[in-house]
């Protein structure tokens, strides 16, 4: 069964082809500047790789292209578009119709409805899925949605103090995201080491990030609560933030809520922190080379973490397993130093220069690229860094949905 694991944006198309038979990746591509003319498309296949620049209005003119490279009868891993029996979308937010889902009207309808909670994920994928059904009616489409995994939490890790009809007629309570990413650490980490029923705490550090606090590879807690826009700061949105510091600000910017609202998502986080970039890599080199608001920013985005870190201890009881995943968690040495700083009165120690421990016959399935054990011998909770496929676990849960 070939299944395509699809990533949007406004005016993008990142894709993965999976044979779920036995789970290989076939092919990766993706297409930027949809709908803006001069879009650049690629795709790799194996050892083979084709680039162009051509004109894609829409997104259902972007899997046009998609299929037709797949299936070019050279290089291609498709006979034909029939052999793709299903797309599968790590969608974001529906509320109380998340989950794991074949598109239809009703989902996309309610998508929109909610698109205020997520402004940046809601829309585009709403709209590129309505294009889709139409040019593809064939195809099954799939919405996996961010906080399908974070229906285990107990509810009162979910529930804010607000009036209690709140929760019930509006859907406001802590939904949590990234679900895909914390449900495959969860997996892979028990894989890895022999056990089904870890306490294991995986923090997912990258563009947007969130800790979760898990059992047995169910989530117990995520420092995301209603929006994707809260919890840890992130590369250009704020995170937790008081609610009633925006009256002040409306008054004395002479912002409006809306004008405020798009400035905390775009031009806050380490962005907004550092004045410098959103790259935690610029930033973490503006650091070094002496740059002491960047550096700042740095210890903030630490000391955020640190404080979900400490709740999910006790969340767990402690941990078996720490794991560090995502662009900043798997790359970036003083993050996951600083984070794991004087923290061995918890039973957590990094190893000297956080060399990889451990290999081979140590650990009950060989370890992928990239994943290494990073703590001391004589630490008590195992700290990993694994590279974290969320497209993986979108396409499991695809083939799940369309039987």
């Amino acid at each position: 069964m070939k299944v395509l694991v699809a990533n949007l944006g406004s005016t993008s198309f990142k894709y993965r082809l999976f044979d779920m038979t036995t789970e290989e990746q076939l092919a990766r591509g993706g297409i930027d500047r949809i709908g803006l003319g001069d879009s650049n498309c690629f795709v790799e296949i194996g050892d083979y790789r084709d680039d162009r620049v051509t004109d894609i209005p829409d997104h259902a003119a972007a899997v046009n292209i998609c299929l037709e490279q797949l299936s070019d009868p050279e290089h291609g891993c498709l006979q034909d578009a029939s052999e793709l029996k299903g797309i599968g979308f790590k969608a974001v937010f529906a509320g109380k119709m998340g989950g794991i889902r074949v598109v239809d009207d009703a989902i996309l309808d309610r998508m929109e409805e909610l698109a205020d909670v997520a402004p940046a994920h809601n829309p585009p994928y709403a709209r590129a899925m309505r294009q889709l059904r139409k040019a593809f009616p064939q195809i099954p489409l799939v919405a996996a949605f961010e906080t399908a995994f974070h229906d285990t939490i107990p509810p009162e890790n979910r529930a804010y103090a607000v009036p209690f009809e709140w929760q019930d007629k509006y859907e406001i309570k802590r939904w949590g995201f990234h679900g895909a990413s914390h449900r495959f650490i969860g997996g892979r980490i028990g894989e890895i080491l022999g056990n089904d029923d870890l306490k294991v705490i995986s923090c997912h550090l990258g563009g947007s990030n969130s800790l979760c606090a898990q059992r047995g590879n169910r989530s117990q807690a995520n420092s995301l609560g209603m929006s994707p826009q809260t919890g840890l700061l992130h590369n250009n949105r704020v995170g937790d933030f008081d609610p009633y510091a925006l009256p002040l600000l409306m008054r004395l910017s002479g912002k409006s809520m809306q004008e405020l609202l798009d400035e905390m998502s775009t031009n806050g986080g380490l962005l907004g922190l550092s004045g410098l970039s959103s790259d935690a890599r610029e930033v973490e080199e503006a650091a070094v080379n002496g740059n002491e608001q960047a550096d700042f920013a740095l210890k903030v985005f630490v000391a955020s973490i640190r404080q979900y870190l400490g709740s999910y201890l006790v969340v767990l009881g402690g941990a078996d397993a720490i794991v560090f995943t995502g662009g900043i968690g798997e790359n970036s040495e003083r993050v996951r130093r600083d984070v794991c700083a004087g923290l061995e009165w918890a039973g957590i120690e990094l190893g000297e220069g956080q060399e990889a421990r451990g290999k081979g016959d140590d650990f009950s399935v060989p370890l992928l690229p990239g994943e290494r054990l990073i703590s001391s011998e004589t630490s008590k909770t195992q700290v990993w860094v694994i590279p974290t496929n969320e497209e993986i676990v979108v396409a499991r849960q695809t083939v799940e949905a369309i039987g």
